[in-house]
Protein backbone atom coordinates (compact mmCIF):
# COMPACT_ATOMS: atom_id res chain seq x y z
CA UNK A 1 0.00 0.00 0.00
CA UNK A 2 1.49 3.35 -1.03
CA UNK A 3 1.06 6.71 0.61
CA UNK A 4 -0.44 8.04 -2.57
CA UNK A 5 -3.44 7.00 -4.64
CA UNK A 6 -2.19 5.50 -7.89
CA UNK A 7 -5.63 5.36 -9.51
CA UNK A 8 -5.98 9.12 -10.01
CA UNK A 9 -3.92 11.34 -12.30
CA UNK A 10 -1.38 13.17 -10.18
CA UNK A 11 -0.65 16.68 -11.41
CA UNK A 12 1.88 18.15 -9.03
CA UNK A 13 3.49 21.45 -8.17
CA UNK A 14 6.96 21.21 -6.65
CA UNK A 15 8.10 23.46 -3.80
CA UNK A 16 11.84 23.87 -3.21
CA UNK A 17 13.51 25.78 -0.42
CA UNK A 18 16.55 27.95 -1.03
CA UNK A 19 18.18 29.31 2.11
CA UNK A 20 19.48 32.86 2.23
CA UNK A 21 19.81 33.42 5.97
CA UNK A 22 22.57 32.73 8.47
CA UNK A 23 19.84 31.63 10.89
CA UNK A 24 19.03 28.51 8.89
CA UNK A 25 22.24 28.13 6.92
CA UNK A 26 23.54 25.35 9.15
CA UNK A 27 20.29 23.37 9.26
CA UNK A 28 20.18 22.36 5.60
CA UNK A 29 22.86 22.16 2.93
CA UNK A 30 22.62 25.13 0.58
CA UNK A 31 21.74 24.19 -2.98
CA UNK A 32 21.24 26.31 -6.04
CA UNK A 33 17.76 26.73 -7.46
CA UNK A 34 18.53 24.29 -10.26
CA UNK A 35 20.00 21.61 -7.96
CA UNK A 36 17.17 21.84 -5.45
CA UNK A 37 14.39 21.36 -7.98
CA UNK A 38 16.17 19.07 -10.44
CA UNK A 39 16.48 16.21 -7.95
CA UNK A 40 12.95 16.76 -6.63
CA UNK A 41 11.68 16.64 -10.21
CA UNK A 42 13.48 13.32 -10.69
CA UNK A 43 11.95 11.92 -7.51
CA UNK A 44 8.47 13.10 -8.52
CA UNK A 45 8.86 11.56 -11.97
CA UNK A 46 9.99 8.24 -10.46
CA UNK A 47 6.94 8.29 -8.18
CA UNK A 48 4.61 8.78 -11.14
CA UNK A 49 3.73 12.46 -10.76
CA UNK A 50 3.16 14.77 -13.69
CA UNK A 51 4.92 18.02 -12.75
CA UNK A 52 2.93 21.03 -14.00
CA UNK A 53 4.91 23.80 -12.28
CA UNK A 54 7.44 24.50 -9.56
CA UNK A 55 8.03 27.17 -6.98
CA UNK A 56 11.34 28.17 -5.39
CA UNK A 57 11.02 29.79 -1.98
CA UNK A 58 13.60 32.11 -0.39
CA UNK A 59 12.91 33.16 3.18
CA UNK A 60 14.50 33.60 6.59
CA UNK A 61 12.17 31.80 8.97
CA UNK A 62 10.00 28.69 8.77
CA UNK A 63 6.39 29.24 9.78
CA UNK A 64 5.63 26.65 12.51
CA UNK A 65 2.00 26.39 11.37
CA UNK A 66 2.22 26.31 7.60
CA UNK A 67 5.98 26.11 6.86
CA UNK A 68 5.58 28.94 4.32
CA UNK A 69 4.85 32.55 5.13
CA UNK A 70 1.45 34.10 4.46
CA UNK A 71 2.42 35.60 1.11
CA UNK A 72 4.09 32.44 -0.19
CA UNK A 73 1.26 30.12 0.83
CA UNK A 74 -1.16 32.42 -0.99
CA UNK A 75 1.10 32.39 -4.06
CA UNK A 76 1.17 28.60 -3.94
CA UNK A 77 -2.62 28.45 -3.68
CA UNK A 78 -2.93 30.57 -6.82
CA UNK A 79 -0.62 28.20 -8.68
CA UNK A 80 -2.66 25.18 -7.54
CA UNK A 81 -5.89 26.77 -8.74
CA UNK A 82 -4.38 28.00 -12.01
CA UNK A 83 -3.03 24.55 -12.98
CA UNK A 84 -5.87 22.60 -11.34
CA UNK A 85 -3.14 20.65 -9.54
CA UNK A 86 -4.24 17.96 -7.10
CA UNK A 87 -0.85 17.44 -5.45
CA UNK A 88 1.88 19.65 -3.95
CA UNK A 89 5.28 18.09 -3.26
CA UNK A 90 7.66 19.77 -0.78
CA UNK A 91 11.40 19.21 -0.95
CA UNK A 92 11.61 19.48 2.85
CA UNK A 93 10.15 17.43 5.68
CA UNK A 94 6.91 18.78 7.14
CA UNK A 95 5.56 18.21 10.63
CA UNK A 96 2.18 16.41 10.79
CA UNK A 97 0.43 19.66 11.74
CA UNK A 98 2.12 21.64 8.96
CA UNK A 99 1.09 18.98 6.47
CA UNK A 100 -2.55 19.09 7.59
CA UNK A 101 -2.70 22.90 7.70
CA UNK A 102 -1.26 23.25 4.18
CA UNK A 103 -3.67 20.61 2.83
CA UNK A 104 -6.65 22.36 4.39
CA UNK A 105 -5.60 25.74 3.00
CA UNK A 106 -4.74 24.53 -0.52
CA UNK A 107 -7.59 22.00 -0.67
CA UNK A 108 -5.36 19.41 -2.32
CA UNK A 109 -3.03 16.59 -1.31
CA UNK A 110 0.37 17.54 0.10
CA UNK A 111 3.38 15.30 0.68
CA UNK A 112 6.88 16.07 1.87
CA UNK A 113 10.24 14.71 0.76
CA UNK A 114 10.17 11.90 3.31
CA UNK A 115 6.77 10.61 2.16
CA UNK A 116 7.82 10.87 -1.49
CA UNK A 117 10.96 8.77 -0.98
CA UNK A 118 9.10 6.17 1.08
CA UNK A 119 6.48 5.94 -1.69
CA UNK A 120 9.21 5.32 -4.29
CA UNK A 121 10.80 2.65 -2.11
CA UNK A 122 7.41 0.98 -1.68
CA UNK A 123 6.90 0.80 -5.44
CA UNK A 124 10.36 -0.64 -6.11
CA UNK A 125 10.50 -3.18 -3.28
CA UNK A 126 10.34 -6.70 -4.70
CA UNK A 127 11.85 -9.10 -2.18
CA UNK A 128 10.46 -10.12 1.20
CA UNK A 129 13.22 -8.19 2.98
CA UNK A 130 12.78 -4.95 1.03
CA UNK A 131 8.99 -5.04 1.36
CA UNK A 132 9.26 -5.59 5.12
CA UNK A 133 11.78 -2.75 5.52
CA UNK A 134 9.72 -0.27 3.50
CA UNK A 135 6.44 -1.16 5.18
CA UNK A 136 8.01 -0.60 8.59
CA UNK A 137 9.29 2.82 7.51
CA UNK A 138 5.88 3.69 6.02
CA UNK A 139 3.96 2.81 9.18
CA UNK A 140 6.43 4.67 11.41
CA UNK A 141 5.90 7.71 9.20
CA UNK A 142 2.10 7.42 9.23
CA UNK A 143 1.59 6.75 12.94
CA UNK A 144 2.08 10.34 14.23
CA UNK A 145 0.04 11.63 11.29
CA UNK A 146 -3.03 9.50 11.98
CA UNK A 147 -5.75 11.94 12.99
CA UNK A 148 -9.39 12.51 12.19
CA UNK A 149 -8.47 14.91 9.42
CA UNK A 150 -5.51 13.03 7.99
CA UNK A 151 -6.28 13.12 4.30
CA UNK A 152 -3.81 10.61 2.82
CA UNK A 153 -5.31 7.59 4.51
CA UNK A 154 -8.84 8.56 3.62
CA UNK A 155 -7.90 8.45 -0.06
CA UNK A 156 -6.67 4.89 0.12
CA UNK A 157 -9.03 2.03 -0.47
CA UNK A 158 -8.64 -0.37 2.38
CA UNK A 159 -6.56 2.18 4.27
CA UNK A 160 -6.31 2.30 8.02
CA UNK A 161 -8.54 5.11 9.25
CA UNK A 162 -10.90 7.48 7.45
CA UNK A 163 -11.44 11.23 7.31
CA UNK A 164 -13.51 12.63 10.18
CA UNK A 165 -13.71 9.33 12.04
CA UNK A 166 -14.25 9.37 15.81
CA UNK A 167 -11.52 9.34 18.43
CA UNK A 168 -12.39 5.77 19.45
CA UNK A 169 -11.84 4.53 15.91
CA UNK A 170 -8.59 6.48 15.66
CA UNK A 171 -7.28 4.81 18.79
CA UNK A 172 -8.20 1.43 17.31
CA UNK A 173 -6.35 2.35 14.12
CA UNK A 174 -3.28 3.45 16.08
CA UNK A 175 -3.31 0.17 17.99
CA UNK A 176 -3.51 -1.79 14.73
CA UNK A 177 -0.53 0.11 13.29
CA UNK A 178 1.54 -0.39 16.47
CA UNK A 179 0.85 -4.14 16.31
CA UNK A 180 1.91 -4.21 12.67
CA UNK A 181 5.11 -2.30 13.51
CA UNK A 182 5.89 -4.80 16.29
CA UNK A 183 5.30 -7.70 13.89
CA UNK A 184 7.48 -6.17 11.18
CA UNK A 185 10.31 -5.52 13.64
CA UNK A 186 10.22 -9.19 14.67
CA UNK A 187 10.32 -10.17 11.01
CA UNK A 188 13.41 -8.00 10.45
CA UNK A 189 15.12 -9.56 13.47
CA UNK A 190 14.56 -12.95 11.83
CA UNK A 191 15.91 -11.66 8.51
CA UNK A 192 18.95 -10.21 10.30
CA UNK A 193 19.70 -13.63 11.80
CA UNK A 194 19.54 -15.17 8.33
CA UNK A 195 21.94 -12.55 7.01
CA UNK A 196 24.37 -13.19 9.88
CA UNK A 197 24.34 -16.90 9.02
CA UNK A 198 25.07 -16.07 5.37
CA UNK A 199 27.90 -13.72 6.40
CA UNK A 200 29.43 -16.41 8.60
CA UNK A 201 29.57 -18.79 5.65
CA UNK A 202 31.28 -16.09 3.56
CA UNK A 203 33.55 -14.81 6.34
CA UNK A 204 36.77 -16.25 4.86
CA UNK A 205 36.16 -14.59 1.48
CA UNK A 206 37.16 -11.07 0.47
CA UNK A 207 34.08 -8.81 0.26
CA UNK A 208 33.84 -5.50 -1.61
CA UNK A 209 30.72 -3.29 -1.35
CA UNK A 210 29.61 -0.81 -4.02
CA UNK A 211 28.26 2.29 -2.27
CA UNK A 212 27.06 5.61 -3.63
CA UNK A 213 24.31 8.04 -4.49
CA UNK A 214 21.23 6.67 -6.19
CA UNK A 215 21.59 6.30 -9.98
CA UNK A 216 25.39 6.55 -9.83
CA UNK A 217 25.64 3.38 -11.94
CA UNK A 218 26.50 0.83 -9.22
CA UNK A 219 24.40 -1.97 -10.75
CA UNK A 220 25.93 -1.37 -14.19
CA UNK A 221 29.42 -1.63 -12.69
CA UNK A 222 28.38 -4.76 -10.81
CA UNK A 223 27.30 -6.37 -14.08
CA UNK A 224 30.52 -5.35 -15.85
CA UNK A 225 32.73 -6.64 -13.01
CA UNK A 226 30.98 -9.96 -12.45
CA UNK A 227 29.18 -10.75 -15.71
CA UNK A 228 25.84 -10.71 -13.90
CA UNK A 229 22.57 -9.28 -15.24
CA UNK A 230 21.15 -7.13 -12.47
CA UNK A 231 18.31 -4.75 -13.34
CA UNK A 232 19.68 -1.47 -14.68
CA UNK A 233 17.42 1.55 -15.14
CA UNK A 234 18.05 5.27 -15.49
CA UNK A 235 15.77 5.83 -12.50
CA UNK A 236 16.29 6.79 -8.87
CA UNK A 237 16.31 3.80 -6.48
CA UNK A 238 16.14 1.08 -9.14
CA UNK A 239 18.03 -1.11 -6.63
CA UNK A 240 16.70 -1.63 -3.10
CA UNK A 241 18.03 -5.09 -2.33
CA UNK A 242 21.68 -5.84 -1.70
CA UNK A 243 22.89 -8.38 -4.27
CA UNK A 244 26.07 -10.43 -3.99
CA UNK A 245 27.94 -11.66 -7.08
CA UNK A 246 31.39 -13.17 -7.70
CA UNK A 247 34.43 -11.60 -9.32
CA UNK A 248 36.66 -14.52 -10.24
CA UNK A 249 40.40 -14.24 -9.70
CA UNK A 250 42.70 -16.73 -11.40
CA UNK A 251 44.61 -18.87 -8.91
CA UNK A 252 43.09 -17.13 -5.88
CA UNK A 253 39.92 -17.39 -3.78
CA UNK A 254 37.03 -15.52 -5.42
CA UNK A 255 36.00 -11.97 -4.53
CA UNK A 256 32.42 -11.20 -3.47
CA UNK A 257 30.98 -7.93 -4.80
CA UNK A 258 27.89 -6.48 -3.07
CA UNK A 259 25.57 -3.96 -4.73
CA UNK A 260 23.81 -1.82 -2.10
CA UNK A 261 20.78 0.46 -1.93
CA UNK A 262 21.42 3.95 -3.32
CA UNK A 263 21.88 6.91 -1.02
CA UNK A 264 20.24 10.31 -1.32
CA UNK A 265 20.45 13.67 0.42
CA UNK A 266 18.16 13.79 3.47
CA UNK A 267 17.27 10.09 3.32
CA UNK A 268 14.41 9.62 5.82
CA UNK A 269 15.58 8.38 9.22
CA UNK A 270 12.78 5.81 9.26
CA UNK A 271 14.22 4.25 6.08
CA UNK A 272 17.77 4.29 7.45
CA UNK A 273 16.57 2.46 10.57
CA UNK A 274 14.45 -0.01 8.59
CA UNK A 275 17.25 -0.79 6.15
CA UNK A 276 19.74 -1.50 8.92
CA UNK A 277 20.17 -5.16 7.94
CA UNK A 278 20.86 -4.16 4.33
CA UNK A 279 23.26 -1.33 5.22
CA UNK A 280 25.11 -3.66 7.59
CA UNK A 281 26.49 -5.39 4.49
CA UNK A 282 28.70 -2.30 4.07
CA UNK A 283 30.00 -2.54 7.65
CA UNK A 284 31.13 -6.14 7.14
CA UNK A 285 32.95 -5.48 3.86
CA UNK A 286 36.74 -5.63 3.53
CA UNK A 287 36.71 -2.92 0.87
CA UNK A 288 34.24 -0.10 0.17
CA UNK A 289 34.06 1.06 -3.43
CA UNK A 290 32.50 4.54 -3.43
CA UNK A 291 30.81 5.25 -6.76
CA UNK A 292 29.86 8.71 -8.01
CA UNK A 293 28.26 9.83 -11.28
CA UNK A 294 30.94 12.26 -12.46
CA UNK A 295 28.67 13.57 -15.23
CA UNK A 296 26.12 14.86 -12.70
CA UNK A 297 26.55 18.61 -12.01
CA UNK A 298 25.88 17.92 -8.32
CA UNK A 299 28.51 15.18 -8.02
CA UNK A 300 30.38 17.02 -5.23
CA UNK A 301 27.18 17.13 -3.13
CA UNK A 302 26.70 13.41 -3.84
CA UNK A 303 30.23 12.73 -2.60
CA UNK A 304 29.49 14.61 0.65
CA UNK A 305 26.24 12.68 1.15
CA UNK A 306 28.03 9.36 0.62
CA UNK A 307 30.88 10.25 2.97
CA UNK A 308 28.44 11.40 5.66
CA UNK A 309 26.42 8.17 5.40
CA UNK A 310 29.55 6.03 5.70
CA UNK A 311 30.68 8.06 8.70
CA UNK A 312 27.31 7.44 10.40
CA UNK A 313 27.69 3.72 9.71
CA UNK A 314 31.10 3.74 11.42
CA UNK A 315 33.16 2.45 8.48
CA UNK A 316 36.24 4.67 8.84
CA UNK A 317 38.47 1.64 9.52
CA UNK A 318 37.57 -0.08 6.24
CA UNK A 319 39.74 0.39 3.16
CA UNK A 320 38.05 2.42 0.41
CA UNK A 321 38.54 4.35 -2.82
CA UNK A 322 36.41 6.44 -5.18
CA UNK A 323 35.24 5.39 -8.63
CA UNK A 324 34.21 8.26 -10.89
CA UNK A 325 31.66 6.68 -13.24
CA UNK A 326 30.04 7.81 -16.53
CA UNK A 327 33.17 9.57 -17.77
CA UNK A 328 31.88 9.06 -21.35
CA UNK A 329 29.34 11.81 -20.60
CA UNK A 330 31.81 14.34 -19.14
CA UNK A 331 32.39 17.55 -21.07
CA UNK A 332 34.76 19.29 -21.38
CA UNK A 333 37.41 16.58 -21.25
CA UNK A 334 39.73 18.97 -19.37
CA UNK A 335 37.54 18.52 -16.28
CA UNK A 336 38.25 14.78 -16.34
CA UNK A 337 42.00 15.24 -16.78
CA UNK A 338 42.14 17.83 -13.98
CA UNK A 339 40.44 15.42 -11.59
CA UNK A 340 42.70 12.54 -12.64
CA UNK A 341 45.73 14.68 -11.80
CA UNK A 342 44.28 15.81 -8.45
CA UNK A 343 43.21 12.32 -7.34
CA UNK A 344 45.54 9.72 -8.92
CA UNK A 345 44.58 7.18 -6.24
CA UNK A 346 40.98 7.05 -7.54
CA UNK A 347 39.58 5.28 -10.61
CA UNK A 348 37.78 6.81 -13.60
CA UNK A 349 35.49 4.54 -15.58
CA UNK A 350 32.51 4.24 -17.87
CA UNK A 351 30.25 1.32 -17.10
CA UNK A 352 28.61 1.94 -20.47
CA UNK A 353 31.58 1.77 -22.87
CA UNK A 354 34.03 -0.08 -20.62
CA UNK A 355 36.62 2.67 -20.30
CA UNK A 356 38.88 2.17 -17.28
CA UNK A 357 37.26 -1.14 -16.25
CA UNK A 358 40.48 -3.14 -16.53
CA UNK A 359 42.23 -0.65 -14.22
CA UNK A 360 39.22 -0.84 -11.89
CA UNK A 361 39.43 -4.65 -11.67
CA UNK A 362 43.18 -4.54 -11.06
CA UNK A 363 42.74 -2.13 -8.16
CA UNK A 364 40.18 -4.44 -6.52
CA UNK A 365 42.53 -7.38 -7.01
CA UNK A 366 45.39 -5.40 -5.44
CA UNK A 367 43.33 -4.93 -2.26
CA UNK A 368 42.44 -8.62 -2.46
CA UNK A 369 46.13 -9.59 -2.52
CA UNK A 370 46.76 -7.27 0.42
CA UNK A 371 43.95 -9.05 2.29
CA UNK A 372 45.38 -12.48 1.50
CA UNK A 373 48.75 -11.33 2.77
CA UNK A 374 47.23 -10.62 6.18
CA UNK A 375 46.29 -6.91 6.07
CA UNK A 376 42.53 -7.34 6.44
CA UNK A 377 41.69 -3.98 7.96
CA UNK A 378 42.89 -0.41 7.86
CA UNK A 379 42.83 2.39 5.37
CA UNK A 380 44.31 1.30 2.07
CA UNK A 381 47.26 3.07 0.52
CA UNK A 382 47.09 1.57 -2.97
Amino acid sequence: MHLTNNNAKRNAILVGLCKNSKQIKNIWPVHSKEESLEELNGLADTAGFSVVDSMQVYFRRINPRSFLGKGKIEELKNLVEHHKANWVVFNEDLTPSQNRNIENYLNCSVIDRCALIIDIFAKHASTREAKTQVELARLNYLLPRLTGKWGHLSRQRGGIGLREVGEKQLEIDRRIIRKQIFKLKKELVSIDKERKTQRKKRSVLFKAALVGYTNAGKSTLMNVLTGSSLLVKDKLFATLDSSVRTLKVAGNPKILITDTVGLIDKLPHSLIASFKTTLDEIKYANLIIKVVDFSNPSFENHIRTTENALQELGTSNISSFWVYNKIDLVQPREALENLRNRYPENVFVSGKDGSGISIFKEKIKAYHRQYLNGSKKGEGTL
